[in-house]
């Protein structure tokens, strides 16, 4: 069975903003790929026919997959062979003076780097990809752009809106487990008094009333959550205005149970009330008598 799919190739000079663009295609909800080898292409986009979950599939193509090819229409041809849908082509380019600008502030080295000097590569490159250009429908030129300028000029071509909704993931978690690599703020309170040794509560969690109540009456807890959320809420709206679209706050304790888990939910009922979006994780929380019995081996 063949579900509808819309299939955009991203493409364009080196050092143009590409991998600012799929990362872009990525936040709006496109499956992406990346220098897919051409052989490979029909055995993928058979996989995404037959996916009822992929519905919007960006591709990357630089000068090393183009080369494969003599002109667009034959990249267009072949993956138009295993599906009926519309295909798209977005260019990125910039002039030559940015494009080695950006390449020595990077110092990474140009895709056809051989032993021609920089100007001359970025050159054969923009020849190589001349028909790739003109067969393309959308062009944008991002030698005067920002990295957010350009994820905005993407977002009004393919979404009704010029940012994704801004996420806030919040996270509780146990240092004993090890700290989430993917927070981009963690905070450490182990410093509070722990529920742990309170033989009541021990084998509860933040999610039960009593903690949760134990937890909030510290007087130490109730300072630092006030200078805690001051932090938050002054940088949130920083950190949307700069155009990311997710940002994960890791809170936690030893085991990931007690306090760490009722900061998380006091933060989130806080945020929810002041409009954000919101994913709340307890990573390391038990949630069945087995994971209990095992968490406090």
């Amino acid at each position: 069975m063949s579900y509808p799919t819309e299939l955009v190739i991203v493409s364009g000079m080196s050092g143009a903003g590409k991998t600012e663009a799929i990362k872009s295609f990525e936040d709006m909800g496109f499956y992406v790929v990346d220098n897919l080898p051409p052989s490979m292409f029909g055995a993928f986009l058979d996989l995404v026919n037959n996916s009822e979950k992929i519905t919007k599939v960006a591709l990357g193509i630089d000068t090393r997959t183009y080369e494969f090819f003599d002109t667009v229409d034959e990249i267009h041809n072949i993956l138009r062979e295993d599906s009926n849908q519309s295909i798209t082509t977005l260019f990125l380019e910039a002039k030559d003076e940015e494009l080695v600008s950006r390449f020595k502030e990077t110092r990474r080295s140009h895709p056809l780097a051989d032993q021609g000097s920089l100007l001359s590569e970025i050159r054969r490159e923009r020849r190589v990809l001349s028909n790739l250009r003109t067969g393309a429908q959308h062009i944008i030129d991002t030698t005067d752009l920002t990295p957010r300028q350009l994820r905005e000029r993407l977002m009004r071509l393919w979404t009704e809106e010029e940012n994704p909704i801004f996420t806030v993931n919040l996270m509780s978690f146990g240092f004993k487990f090890g700290a989430p690599i993917d927070a981009d703020i963690t905070m450490d309170v182990r410093f509070l008094p722990n529920p742990h040794y309170i033989p009541e509560l021990q084998p509860q969690t933040g999610l039960d009333q009593p903690v949760y109540d134990y937890v909030m009456k510290q007087e130490v807890t109730e300072e630092f959550y006030q200078k805690f959320t001051d932090l938050i809420y002054f940088t949130l709206p920083s950190y949307e205005a700069e155009g990311k679209s997710t940002l994960t706050i890791g809170i936690g304790c030893t085991g990931g149970k007690h306090r760490s888990v009722a900061l998380v939910e006091r933060l989130g009922k806080d945020l929810k009330a002041k409009g954000y979006k919101l994913n709340v994780i307890h990573r390391d929380r038990p949630t069945t008598e087995n994971e209990l019995k095992h968490h406090e081996k």
